[in-house]
């Protein structure tokens, strides 16, 4: 599975200052934070193995850890980036980075059971879900479940680039600063957009029906995500040429 690509601000806009040239102690936190978030991905529960077959069963695990782990880091560099370019550290800034922090500390459950179904499903259950699903009716379950921590979190970036817009002035933000923020904020904005989408789909999808490959419809819709990339860039430079 080729995960959405959520990479909305993981590379710094030309001309662009970077004011949070200073780890504030909120930064640390975060960082601590989605390190910890990592180390319940990677143990996720499970004990130690104690046999080669028990070893064997945890190792096919590793494309579901693999896949949240990217997904993780993801919205980590969305918040490094903002840190680094904005360098706020105010009662709003502090709230809002624990607020993602509290949110990835519940998003990391349903992202792994999300993947590790996606890679039992395609793989007829070689690779391991780890957990039970009674029927395929509970699989929209999983999906509102998801969509809404996920778009929690796009939700919150989006409040991250909105405190720096209001700034703006205080910042000293430059045209070009201030067109990458709006851009930050738009792309940010189609996290949970997407979500919505995703979860108001599987609301739809009646239990009766729970047979076909559109059940994983839901899912599929994130990849979506996948033009973010190419929009991010066609608007640099559309912003660059306006220059």
């Amino acid at each position: 599975m080729t995960e959405p690509d959520l990479s909305l601000h993981a590379t710094s806009p030309l001309n662009t200052t970077e004011r949070g040239d200073k780890t504030t102690r909120i930064e640390a936190f975060v960082d601590a934070a989605f390190a910890f978030a990592l180390t319940l991905l990677a143990i996720g529960g499970d004990h130690i193995p104690a046999s080669v077959a028990e070893l064997e069963h945890a190792m096919r695990g590793v494309p579901a850890y693999a896949a949240s782990f990217m997904l993780v880091l993801q919205f980590w560099t969305g918040h490094t980036e903002w840190s680094r370019r904005y360098g706020l550290d105010d009662d709003a800034s502090r709230r809002l980075s624990l607020l993602l922090v509290f949110l990835v500390l519940i998003f990391v459950y349903p992202l792994r059971m999300m993947f590790a179904t996606f890679f039992s499903a395609i793989t007829h259950g070689w690779l391991p879900a780890n957990f039970t699903l009674s029927s395929l009716s509970e699989v929209p379950i999983l999906f509102i479940t998801f969509g809404v921590a996920f778009g929690s979190l796009g939700i919150t970036l989006w409040l991250l680039y909105r405190h720096a817009w209001n700034l703006r002035d205080a910042l000293g933000l430059s045209a070009a600063e201030r067109a990458a923020t709006r851009a930050s904020m738009q792309t940010s904005a189609m996290v949970p957009l997407v979500a919505t989408i995703s979860i108001v789909s599987a609301w739809l999808i009646p239990a009766r029906a729970s047979s076909g490959w559109w059940v994983g419809f839901p899912g599929f819709i994130y990849f979506s995500l996948n033009m973010v990339r190419p929009l991010r860039r066609w608007r640099a430079a559309h912003a660059s040429g306006a220059q």
